[in-house]
């Protein structure tokens, strides 16, 4: 007995003895840690640098990079646009330490990117994916391109055709909601009533389902959602720590994140399952081209490759994720701002409200045919397009060399950012590029542009495949507006322009309208 006694104090004091050794090594190991990956984070920022050594730029924060100078306050995008005329083509900024991206304004270098097949970048892209998962916006290599093929006959003129008289009801269900600013003559903010118009079309054209979600008493929760996720997305981008998965996730916001993210996904996988379980009755794509007209969803569902291989659920899921934001929050976007700029110039909204009403010729409604008589209305719109991009800006990472016409590179791994903004403002582009002037837009006048100075939709293999739609939308929203309503600027609200994933403005939109006269 006193022998185990002696035996567990001698194994207990050896055991006490050991652990400082078992502390230290822990310690050691921590340091090792600590040290191999500051060398890594070291030799990236040190890549980074090296990257654009050819390329200089507005002077950085080491730590913050340019984060500081972005005050989210509505000032952001005039400092870039003032950055882009000191460095003409390009300039570095700074996400944080490590995270740089060559910043191109010019149509010149905006060629050189969108005309190649160089993939979206693997950092802002990637943070958008838990929302709309691994559809075209976001997809690459074969799997973009199939898809891409798979879902080129969605946007047939064909297809398109009858969605002009859904797009019509569902603006008329908006200026129908309008008549009491009409009748106070007091100023209201568009965003929001915009964003419920363009989601209650996107769901009927494209995914033939009646939400009656402009007409919904309270907030529509879809459109809160998306809301919330532009913020997130937008602010885990200049939150360096937030790069890290890890961190963003088990912060508050990631957890904000992750429950819009349920929302959003509840809405559309709602929309896919009522459409299989249609599917199933109707069975055959001729059984639904008989009941209806064939819309996105049905081709989505339906679509087969060389090898009679349709999509899988979760490519499905990330594909109605994609349109769904994209066919209603871009187009959303694009179409607050053509109201709120023809609001501010009084003198072109009567010229685009006098072809209206020509081409109109006494119908309350838009049909197919009249979409190509009003060209006068299209270029105010496109104008409008350029200073006010639905996109403020698209990136890329380089997976070779890239040389630039005036002979300056960039090694593969590089990351290069396209201020569609800036590219618009571009004064060695466009003369007086603050002034509204629709004309810009006349076909000799464009003739003499460089196609890539232009890109709303942006250019290239990996172009909107939506553009038709989106510009049939904001035609059609256009029209029917100035057909039933003066739009007048409230000057008491100048927009605070910020970029999101879409351009938006932090005080909102605000106009005031009074009927038109029969």
């Amino acid at each position: 007995m006193e022998d185990a006694r002696m035996e567990s104090t001698e194994g207990f004091v050896k055991y006490q003895l050991g652990l400082p050794h078992m502390h230290h090594l822990i310690a050691v190991l921590c340091v090792v840690a600590v040290v191999y990956k500051l060398t890594i984070l070291l030799a990236q920022r040190r890549a980074a640098k090296q990257s654009m050594e050819l390329f200089p730029g507005p002077p950085s924060h080491w730590l913050f990079g340019h984060l500081k100078e972005f005050k989210q306050d509505g000032s952001d995008l005039k400092k870039i646009v003032k950055w882009g005329q000191q460095y003409p083509y390009a300039f570095p900024m700074w996400f944080g330490p490590l995270v740089c991206f060559l910043s191109i304004h010019h149509p010149d270098y905006v060629k050189t990117i969108l005309a190649s097949t160089e993939p979206k970048d693997n950092m802002a892209y990637t943070f958008v994916k838990p929302w709309i998962g691994d559809g075209l916006l976001v997809s690459e290599g074969q799997k973009w391109f199939r898809h891409r093929r798979l879902l080129t006959p969605g946007f047939h003129y064909e297809v398109l055709k009858p969605y002009v008289n859904l797009m019509s009801d569902s603006v008329k269900t908006m200026l129908d909601k309008w008549e009491s600013y009409a009748k106070t003559n007091e100023s209201f903010e568009l965003f929001n009533h915009v964003s419920l118009m363009t989601l209650d079309s996107i769901m009927k054209c494209a995914f033939s389902y009646n939400s009656n979600c402009q007409t919904e008493s309270g907030t529509n929760e879809y459109i809160k959602a998306v809301y919330e996720l532009s913020n997130l997305i937008n602010l885990r981008f200049r939150t360096f720590p937030y790069h890290n998965d890890l961190i963003f996730y088990l912060s508050p916001h990631g957890f904000r994140l992750r429950k819009a993210c349920k929302v959003a996904h509840s809405h559309t996988g709602e929309v896919i399952r009522k459409r299989k379980e249609a599917l199933k009755e109707e069975n055959e794509l001729d059984r639904v081209q008989g009941k209806r007209n064939v819309d996105f969803l049905d081709i989505l569902l339906l679509a087969r490759d060389e090898n009679k291989q349709g999509m899988s659920d979760e490519d499905i899921q990330a594909e109605v994720d994609t349109f769904m934001f994209e066919g209603h929050d871009t187009t959303a976007s694009a179409m607050s701002f053509i109201l709120y700029s023809l609001a501010c110039h009084p003198e072109y909204q009567k010229m685009c409200r006098d072809e209206v009403l020509q081409a109109l010729d006494g119908k309350d409604t838009m049909e197919w045919e009249d979409l190509s008589k009003i060209p006068y209305t299209t270029m105010f719109i496109k104008e409008s397009l350029r200073l006010y991009p639905p996109v403020p800006g698209m990136s890329r990472i380089t997976t070779k060399t890239i040389t630039f016409f005036d002979g300056r590179t960039l090694p593969a791994g590089s990351h290069i950012g396209t201020s569609v903004y800036s590219l618009h403002r571009n004064a060695t582009v466009w003369e007086n590029p603050e002034v509204f002037d629709p004309l810009r837009f006349l076909p000799e006048n464009v003739s003499k542009r460089s196609p890539h100075a232009f890109v709303p939709f942006s250019a290239g293999p990996r172009n909107c495949i939506g553009q038709n739609f989106a510009m049939n939308e904001l035609k059609v929203s256009t029209a029917l507006t100035l057909k039933r309503y003066h739009l007048i600027e409230d000057p008491t609200q100048t927009p605070q322009i910020v970029p999101r994933l879409v351009l938006r403005s932090l005080n909102g939109l605000h106009i005031k309208i009074k009927p038109v006269d029969p």
